[in-house]
């Protein structure tokens, strides 16, 4: 079983794959410095067979937290506005 913060770090990863800036930078929104490597490492890792950290496809699963400041804003425009 994988720890729910990888979870949710591969969704974001996954969801760059897609991009085509991917292949120029797979977080080109995020600053250079350890995090964003050691999240472009940690997939790297998880994705390619033969690494021990291999994780497959069906295991591969993605969480989100709904919290206010997490997907959304924290302070969303009220209706009507």
């Amino acid at each position: 079983m994988t720890h729910p913060m990888k979870n949710i770090l591969l969704s974001i990863f996954f969801a760059l794959v897609s991009s085509a800036a991917f292949a120029e930078d797979p977080l080109l929104s995020w600053n250079d410095g350890a995090a964003k490597q050691s999240i472009i490492d940690f997939v790297e890792k998880v994705t390619m067979e033969g690494e021990w950290e291999f994780i497959p496809v069906p295991e591969r699963i993605a969480v989100f937290d709904n919290d206010n400041g997490t997907l959304w804003p924290e302070n969303p425009i009220a209706a009507g506005q």
